[in-house]
């Protein structure tokens, strides 16, 4: 029996989880303080998001030393307490695994750029030319290809001292490795070898399908990532996944997951499948851009019907599927999916919405995620304007749209829905000044410059909306998850069982689990859900496949149901049909 399938993995975002030194930067003793409130939820595992060393320009996501701690989360001591702690309640820890790229404060970078051997070819360094030239460049200064960056911006940067330029996929502070040169991945394993000798369960793999890239030819052109077709799951990637997993983390019985950069089911598959040892699960994205174009920076209509598809295509065409709403690079779900009106209210859209998206997760098949914050219902961010956002990301995707001459009230509107610095806020854990997150000195909201204040600002909803007000309610968002938790964790046809879509309109979401091995139970369990604010009128055919007794209801209902004849705004109705 493999754990990860058994169990719930609940992400943290170090830096705004728990400050425990009231500098405004949540730490790693702040994790071993909550410790208590993240065993009490049920979870199996906490995935870290990067605390090793960096200069921080994407948050962790720039490393310059694999095997330290940044200082700003605290010490190697302090991580091997954490690593000690959570074992002691039955919990693991994955570490985040960032080797597409590295700082370009990483040693390996600075004695590159210097041609340093064995550090030389360690990075992907190529001459000036084989671009047209732009009109006013520099003399000799034209990029080797066309590509762009994840960023939306030129892939590649001059170095002024080794005279060449630099592939970086994302930020031009995070030059990609060169996985063409043998002693990239020998220095790959050593990292994974050096953390599972720590007692780390395993790892979250940060774009891990963009490894190896295949040629440096010119792209085709496109609208968002020109270049993506020589380095998106090509055959190279695969046999790294494969070498690693053989090599290094199969004889240490480590978990791995993916976040797969714009994969399809067909790449999913391979990456995924038992057989090809590669990796355990991945992460893909279209589930939560139902209502997004352009990726998920412009707004579209939502339909129950497209999100039911969407999840019906990885359920069925997966053998195991990693299962999430939330995490640090998306919206708040319930602000996305759902209705963020009445933020902390009983009986308000917010908290119905809140708990129709966790019945949704819960009674999906695969192994569910939870992020910091989600299982409290915490919202999107209330700032106003560009000026409070700190995440790249968002900046560089403003000045892009500035490019086409869009206005600043429709740029600020879209990505204000879309910036990841909504999911980074600091976690409201109670209603005192710092929402319980920090006691530093200064104001807890609106970007102060004060020593100790909150590095992000704090949602203004936290006095409502927090962790203390919903801990020993019964009846809260909070009560609700870790009830879907145990559920779950009861019943193997929610963990095993088959997916199978039923019915779906605007609003109405239905499907069943059901254990349809050769001699099994035979049990089901049929899920409605109406993402809507109005009241949804079953059909003859939703009447009839809503029957059998309730064992989830966001409403409290209970017992028996025979043909049922709506739901009503922002329910969630999950019964036993058989």
């Amino acid at each position: 029996m493999q754990w990860w399938k058994e169990g719930v993995i609940y992400q943290i975002y170090p830096r705004s989880f728990q400050d425990s030194n009231g500098d405004g930067i949540g730490d790693i003793p702040g994790i071993i303080n909550r410790l208590p409130e993240i065993a009490a939820l049920g979870v199996k595992a906490i995935w870290l998001s990067p605390v090793y060393r960096s200069p921080q320009i994407d948050n962790g996501y720039d490393v310059s030393d694999y095997r330290s701690i940044d200082p700003l989360f605290g010490t190697m001591e302090d991580m091997e307490r954490l690593i000690a702690g959570a074992e002691k309640r039955g919990i693991r820890i994955i570490m985040d695994l960032v080797v597409n790229h590295t700082s370009d404060e990483h040693e390996w970078f600075r004695k590159s750029r210097r041609r340093e051997e064995p550090y030389t070819d360690y990075y992907i360094w190529k001459p000036p030319g084989g671009r047209k030239k732009r009109p006013g460049a520099a003399s000799g200064k034209n990029p080797p290809n066309n590509w762009t960056s994840f960023f939306m911006e030129d892939a590649w940067t001059f170095d002024e001292v080794r005279r060449e330029y630099y592939l970086h996929l994302f930020h031009k502070k995070q030059p990609d490795l060169n996985y063409k040169n043998p002693l990239v991945l020998e220095e790959v394993q050593g990292i994974l070898r050096f953390w599972l000798d720590k007692g780390v369960a395993g790892f979250r793999c940060d774009v891990i399908n963009v490894l190896w890239k295949e040629s440096l030819d010119d792209g085709k052109k496109s609208s968002m990532l020109t270049g993506l077709e020589h380095y998106k799951c090509r055959e190279g990637n695969h046999d790294i996944l494969r070498r690693l997993r053989k090599e290094t983390l199969d004889p240490a019985g480590a978990f791995t997951v993916g976040e797969t950069a714009m994969v399809d089911l067909a790449e999913a598959k391979l990456l995924s499948d038992e057989a090809r040892r590669e990796l355990d699960m991945v992460f893909y994205f279209d589930h939560l851009e139902v209502d997004r174009r352009f990726a998920r920076f412009v707004p579209k209509k939502f339909r129950a019907a497209e999100l039911l598809k969407r999840l019906a295509k990885w359920q069925q065409g997966l053998s195991w599927n990693a299962v999430y709403l939330e995490n640090h690079d998306q919206s708040r779900i319930v602000s996305h999916y759902g209705c963020d009106a009445g933020a902390g209210q009983k009986d308000s859209p917010w908290e119905r919405s809140a708990k129709i998206l966790a019945a949704l997760e819960f009674t999906l098949r695969g192994t569910p995620f939870i992020y910091q914050g989600q299982e409290m219902g915490m919202t999107n961010f209330d700032f106003t304007g560009f000026d409070q956002v700190k995440d790249i990301e968002t900046h560089n995707f403003n000045r892009l749209l500035k490019k086409f001459h869009l206005p600043l009230w429709l740029r600020w509107r879209w990505l204000r829905l879309s910036s990841r610095d909504n999911a980074r806020t600091p976690v409201q854990w109670s209603g005192r000044p710092g929402a319980g997150f920090t006691e530093g000195a200064g104001p807890p909201w609106r970007g102060s410059p004060w020593l100790g204040s909150p590095w992000l600002g704090i949602n203004g909803n936290y006095r409502e909306l927090n962790y203390e007000t919903q801990r020993d309610d019964p009846g809260s968002v909070l009560s609700f998850y870790k009830r879907m938790i145990r559920l779950r964790e009861q019943s193997e046809t929610l963990k095993y069982g088959a997916f199978k879509p039923l019915l779906a309109t605007g609003a109405l979401l239905m499907y069943s689990r059901e254990d349809d091995t050769p001699g099994g139970t035979g049990e089901a369990y049929v899920a409605a859900f109406n993402f809507s604010s109005r009241r949804v009128k079953l059909s003859g055919e939703g009447r009839v496949l809503l029957r059998g007794n309730v064992v989830i209801s966001n409403l409290d209902k209970h017992g028996a149901y025979d043909l049922v004849p709506a739901l009503e705004p922002w329910e969630a109705l999950v019964v036993k049909a058989r």
